[in-house]
């Protein structure tokens, strides 16, 4: 299991003691997250694997961008290969583990399967303008969606940013394109009011 804040993001609150195996871990973590982070607690089941992100932008028709994926090349197998806030937030963490983030090399077929997955995820939630769909995959190939992020960082060297440029949309068109979709939006055409 992995405890998190039930309402912060941006990993606050999450490492390596997050990743919980018993009772008294659990407990004990669950009761960090109440008196130090001063928020809710929420136990999911944890999923080891790879860390996979997806950009979806649009209102009515959507764009998917290519697969990103968090790596961690230098990090001790005996961690766990999570987004903790350090990993996040710490260059010089990064650094020391080589974590980095660039498109997810996977087999034929399923890079278009979890595309079609943040599609629907972000169908599901009536989401608008752009978001970020985070998964985790197991060693079988399995992409289970974890959240739906819908303000992700748009900085240009930020993973949203990155593989919008791989999907062939600079930083600029980027920008311009999540204004339009603003401008554009209208919840009561699409009942949503």
């Amino acid at each position: 299991m992995i405890v998190k804040s039930l309402t912060y993001e941006s990993s606050i609150g999450i490492s390596q003691a997050s990743v919980v195996a018993n009772e008294e871990q659990l407990v004990k973590r669950v009761k960090y997250i109440h008196d130090t982070i001063l928020t809710p607690a929420i136990v999911e089941q944890f999923i080891d694997g790879r860390e996979l992100y997806v950009g979806v932008m649009g209102n009515k028709r959507l764009r998917v961008f290519p697969v990103w994926e968090m790596s961690f090349a230098k990090m001790s197998d005996s961690n766990w290969r999570i987004a903790t806030e350090r990993v996040k937030w710490s260059v010089k963490y990064q650094k020391r583990h080589g974590i980095d983030t660039a498109e997810a090399e996977l087999p034929d077929g399923l890079a278009a399967k979890i595309q079609h997955l943040a599609k629907r995820t972000y169908r599901a939630l009536e989401l608008s303008g752009y978001a970020r769909v985070d998964f985790r995959m197991d060693a079988n190939g399995n992409a289970y969606v974890i959240e739906a992020n819908a303000n992700p960082q748009l900085a240009e060297q930020e993973d949203f940013a990155k593989s919008a440029k791989l999907g062939k949309l600079t930083y600029s068109m980027l920008l311009e394109r999540i204004m339009a979709l603003g401008v554009q939006w209208q919840p009561h055409r699409m009942g949503l009011e």
